[in-house]
């Protein structure tokens, strides 16, 4: 790879919004969050249920931290690419070709995005018609979580979008100056 190129992968590096770097940080923070507290209440759920007193309220802790952390982490996916769209696809194409695709696969992202927004706002809207039990509390509180993601993911897509047309959508390998030697860290037995 030659300098030129290096300089340019550097540009791009420091051309992403440096703000969003620290919402995914935050953001991955609460998924963890999340799903430790989902798998703590899930364990004491199991254990009251088994010594004979059930705390019924745990149902509605785990639920909520479930459903908070799918959609919670969908938007971090988003802004990592680590979600499931058409890669084999765009990254067997160079040049016009890939960034029509690209640009075609975030439109679609941001079609989702949108719809999470709005249906997911109507629903949550009628979820103060609904209540769950034990609690009382509206249902709302669990549908809030759909239009949080759908904003999260179109923001994370149109950052997608900026920086994908100014500097192109290839995600090129890590510089071989990054990577550990052949062999490093391996050690090797020779015997019985």
């Amino acid at each position: 790879m030659s300098i030129a190129d290096k300089l340019v992968l550097q540009r791009q590096h420091h051309l992403k919004w440096r703000s969003f770097d620290r919402l995914e940080l935050i953001l991955m923070m609460l998924c963890g969050v999340l799903c430790f507290g989902f798998s703590l209440s899930v364990t004491c759920d199991i254990v009251t249920r088994t010594i004979g007193h059930p705390w019924l309220w745990l149902q509605e802790v785990t639920s909520t931290l479930f459903i908070y952390a799918i959609f919670i982490g969908a938007a971090v996916a988003t802004r990592r690419n680590d979600h499931l769209y058409l890669t084999a696809v765009s990254e067997a194409l160079h040049g016009t070709p890939r960034l029509v695709v690209e640009i075609l696969i975030r439109l679609v992202v941001l079609g989702v995005a949108f719809c999470l927004i709005g249906f997911g706002y109507v629903n949550f809207l009628r979820g103060f018609g609904s209540f769950r039990l034990p609690s009382g509390t509206p249902i709302a509180s669990l549908y809030a979580a759909i239009p949080l993601s759908g904003v999260l993911i179109a923001l994370f897509t149109v950052e997608q979008l900026v920086n994908g047309i100014r500097n192109g959508f290839d995600h090129p390998e890590p510089l071989e100056e990054d990577l550990p030697p052949a062999g490093a860290g391996v050690q090797t037995r020779v015997g019985l």
